[in-house]
């Protein structure tokens, strides 16, 4: 479905309308987007685009997994239509896609041994312990360890691999969202996730936001996801949508995608 230089603001909202169906992007990540054991997609993306999809007159919403790595080039190469996997927005994504306003805020978090032998509660205690640090392709989490002085950095495919390379003690920390880390520790007797973890860029703070990924060309689509985006955040319905992912009040965040997209 090609629709680059078909109008000031894209087709693609009238086509999506006319077809009945959107196709979300999403990297089998909970508690962003994924696909639960009764074989239906589910997350916090995914519900919050099946809400506003509606309002906008789509009421299919379709996945379509794929690796983290690989979502803004299948975006691009016109495998689906909108990225729904709680993607940070950073200046680099912002060259290759637009963004809705985030839904979320978040620091990290740490997946441990149970116990944590080796106190691991930020990054930098990671670079001093000398700790195997690992982490997902594509996370931010790879140039806050960078920044932090860690020397031994693994990527993994997904959060469930990072889990398995910490149970199995082939890493001592796996690092991702405080609320994704939190979700993939339920339910494990051997890791743990730790308290939030802030990350430090140039000695300043840094709170993350993700939010829904467009082709560029889409601004009418951006814009329309973002007004209703808005209402559910005035209405407070949006935290009642994320809440059972395990969002609350830390995560809502009143920040725009255009000042991440320029800082």
């Amino acid at each position: 479905m090609s629709t680059a230089g078909e109008g000031r603001g894209g087709q693609l909202l009238e086509q999506l309308r006319a077809k009945g169906t959107v196709r979300l992007g999403l990297a089998g990540e909970q508690p962003y987007g994924y696909i639960g054991t009764d074989g239906k997609m589910t997350g916090s993306a995914p519900v919050v685009a099946r809400r506003i999809f509606r309002e906008l007159g789509v009421e299919n919403v379709e996945p379509f997994p794929t690796e983290f790595g690989s979502l803004i080039t299948g975006l691009n190469s016109l495998q689906f239509d909108v990225v729904g996997a709680g993607m940070f927005i950073t200046p680099v994504r912002c060259e290759q896609v637009i963004f809705s306003d985030p839904e979320y805020q978040s620091v990290s978090g740490f997946l441990v041994p149970k116990g944590n032998p080796k106190n691991l509660r930020s990054f930098e205690d990671v670079a001093k312990a000398g700790a195997r640090f690992s982490t997902a392709v594509g996370y931010a989490e790879i140039e806050y360890a960078k920044e932090a002085g860690i020397k031994s950095i693994t990527t993994l495919p997904d959060q469930l691999a990072g889990r398995l390379a910490v149970e199995q003690g082939r890493a001592d920390v796996f690092a991702g969202t405080i609320v994704a880390v939190r979700n993939v520790a339920k339910g494990s007797t051997r890791v743990e996730a730790t308290a939030e973890v802030t990350p430090y860029v140039d000695g300043e703070p840094v709170i993350d936001v993700g939010g829904f990924a467009f082709r560029t060309p889409e601004t009418d689509l951006r814009d329309a996801f973002n007004r209703e985006l808005h209402k559910l955040k005035r209405s407070g319905e949006l935290l009642e949508l994320m809440r059972p992912f395990g969002f609350g009040e830390k995560q809502m965040t009143t920040i725009r995608a255009k000042e991440r997209c320029a800082s």
